[in-house]
């Protein structure tokens, strides 16, 4: 299978009767078969065809999940073009108009949720020709059709030139693009991440190597499908099985879709979820305060049983074991009481997540097998289509990022590019079929990214001696102390954020400075609850309600140093001696975060320059500060 068509076809060929997509936009989930996909993917080639698309066109796509973003995806590559596949959560409109101006899209399929934003920048954008919407409008302006219109002239099309629409599908090359993927945007320029045919059959096939899937499992995408992620691990693998998908309920509001996602994922019931961190805490959260809710008791044997699970299962490949009989009898019955409960409510099916995105901290993964569904950590990115390494339910070694895909050959190299020996930290460098084409009329980016072949991924990690991949972070946000040892960061944010409720994020910062420090976005209204638990008549306008939630802060973190419950988790020279708080989070409107939710370092720390300076201060080394104050 060289191209993604060829997939599409021996998947109609091998399955066609079987469900591939679901969709709910009444009051339950329909099913459409692979031949019926089959059908209108044809209709949407010949309609887009008859619209004048050309081979090699770029074709825009901004829409929530749902069933025609998959066929509009489909039709796109059958005409011989290329999907931009744009996230929903650019809200800005110097964003989307740099994406499509950039990758010289002629043609917009959009949702009518996210009409508007078009309609806002259209004049701006004058490769434009049409703008396909996939809902109904009561007005169109100039050059909207609506996609079944589309479909309608594709029939129309079909009748007469059915052969000539075979012969342009059948005519795209295995190394012809398929997406231009943008980044999240951590710089002004965004960079078009150029993946081809290909680059996602080889993926799909290596991924196929890790994780086995039955044609009756099904998927609900709650990631977003604008990324390689969401296409590889969300439908072209289940696709490659005759498995099936579904798509999160479209709400009226992006926090109403939001919502629908614990919903559907008990009445859809799906065997497997493709997860990322952010998500992945909400259910966590969710599962907590359904339990506190039954009261103490309950709160009580719930946390005997995590424990009594946590003890037993240790990082998976060794659980059990000799003198682990007791637990292994109490687990059986802590699993008929409670977590087969907890997971009903989880749809009651679930064999498992992946988890990707960012770093899975190991106390999530622990959580998530305790209760009887293991998240397993991938690693992969966007230049690599996006799978490098799983964690299966075969092999897994929870903390690690699990074993290579097959067909992929990987290195772990120093700053000067030289391979290190097994065990030592270094860059991950990969090189296999997956690798991307390069950046899109970027050749100077692509040249540094990718050299003699192999891709230079910017993570931080090393191999141990049984295969396991371990992820540690990106190089380039390094800590770097005076004396030029460096640290990677993100483990040490991830634990102190996960281990409290008093903490909402955290950014540790040493650039070659005498100690490290610490910019903290609080959760407030916790922070008032402890105080008034502490003093009940204490105003939270007052300087000592303040003094109080500071010093909570700085209990927090010396929780990790000399003496703490956590100490010696991590060099006492990387936990930060001085704390600036901040007056508000890091998010995607502010820039702080990108589309993956991960923190733009850069774009931080410039920010708040001034509050970083200032702790290296006397005056700053002290939590108790007037701008520590203000941020409260």
């Amino acid at each position: 299978m060289k191209t993604i068509i060829d997939l599409f076809e021996s998947s109609v060929q091998q399955y066609a009767g079987n469900t591939f997509l679901w969709e709910k936009k009444t009051d339950r989930f329909e099913p459409v078969t692979y031949a019926e996909t089959k059908k209108r993917v044809y209709r949407f080639a010949a309609g887009l065809i008859r619209l004048g698309v050309q081979a090699g066109d770029k074709i825009a796509l901004l829409s929530e999940g749902r069933n025609d973003w998959v066929i509009g995806e489909l039709g796109i590559l059958y005409a011989g073009a290329v999907n931009v596949p744009l996230s929903i959560k650019l809200e800005e409109r110097n964003d989307l108009i740099f994406r499509i101006r950039h990758s010289e899209s002629q043609y917009i399929l959009v949702s009518g949720a996210q009409l508007k934003k078009i309609r806002a920048i259209i004049n701006e954008c004058p490769l434009v020709k049409q703008i396909i919407v996939f809902d109904p409008q009561s007005v169109y302006e100039e050059n909207e059709r609506l996609f079944e219109t589309v479909l309608t002239a594709g029939d129309q099309y079909l009748e007469a030139n059915e052969a000539a629409v075979i012969q342009r599908s059948r005519a795209v090359k295995d190394d012809d693009m398929a997406n231009i993927s943008y980044t999240s945007g951590t710089t002004a320029d965004p960079k078009g991440i150029m993946l081809s045919h290909r680059n996602y059959t080889a993926n799909v096939e290596q991924a196929m190597s890790l994780i086995h899937i039955e044609p009756e499992d099904s998927n609900l995408i709650i990631i977003p499908l604008d990324h390689c992620f969401g296409h590889v691990a969300g439908f072209y693998s289940f696709m490659a099985y005759g498995a099936n998908v579904a798509t999160v309920q479209v709400g009226r509001s992006p926090m109403e879709s939001l919502k629908n996602i614990p919903l559907n994922i008990k009445e859809f019931k799906p065997t497997v979820l493709m997860s990322v961190p952010a998500l992945a805490k909400n259910f966590r959260k969710n599962i907590e305060n359904t339990i506190r809710q039954q009261g103490p008791t309950a709160e009580k044997l719930f946390k005997h049983a995590l424990k009594t699970a946590y003890a037993y299962n240790k990082e998976g490949f060794n659980r059990g074991g000799f003198g682990q009989i007791h637990r292994k009898i109490l687990l059986k019955l802590y699993d008929k009481i409670l977590f087969s409960k907890v997971r009903r409510a989880l749809g009651g099916q679930l064999k498992f997540f992946i988890g990707g995105g960012a770093l899975l901290d190991i106390e999530l993964q622990r959580f998530f097998y305790a209760i009887g569904i293991p998240m397993f950590q991938g690693y992969g990115l966007s230049e690599a289509t996006p799978v490098i390494a799983s964690n299966t339910l075969q092999r897994h070694k929870l903390g690690s990022s699990g074993v290579l895909v097959e067909g992929l050959e990987l290195k772990i190299c120093d700053l000067d590019g030289n391979e290190l020996p097994l065990g030592e930290k270094g860059e991950i460098v990969v090189k296999g079929e997956n690798v991307m084409l390069g950046y899109w009329k970027n050749p100077e980016a692509t040249k540094e990214t990718i050299r003699n072949g192999w891709l230079h991924t910017g993570d931080m990690g090393y191999m141990d001696s049984d295969g396991f991949l371990y992820v540690l972070g990106r190089f380039k946000s390094l800590l770097i102390s005076s004396d030029g040892e460096k640290y990677s960061p993100e483990g040490i944010e991830e634990a102190i954020v996960d281990k409290t409720r008093y903490i909402d994020q955290l950014l540790l910062h040493n650039n070659q400075d005498p100690y490290t420090v610490a910019l903290v976005v609080p959760d407030k209204e916790q922070l008032k609850k402890h105080v008034q638990h502490l003093h009940p008549d204490l105003s939270w306008d007052s300087r000592e309600a303040k003094e109080l939630a500071l010093l909570k802060i700085q209990e927090i973190i010396n929780q990790y140093k000399s003496n703490g419950i956590y100490a010696g988790e991590y060099p006492e020279r990387w936990l930060p001696a001085a704390i600036a708080v901040l007056p508000e989070a890091f998010t995607e409107q502010n820039t702080l975060l990108n589309s993956s939710m991960k923190m733009v370092r850069g774009k931080i720390e410039e920010k708040y320059a001034g509050r970083l300076k200032q702790l290296y201060t006397p005056e700053g080394k002290n939590i108790i500060n007037q701008a520590n104050l203000d941020a409260l």
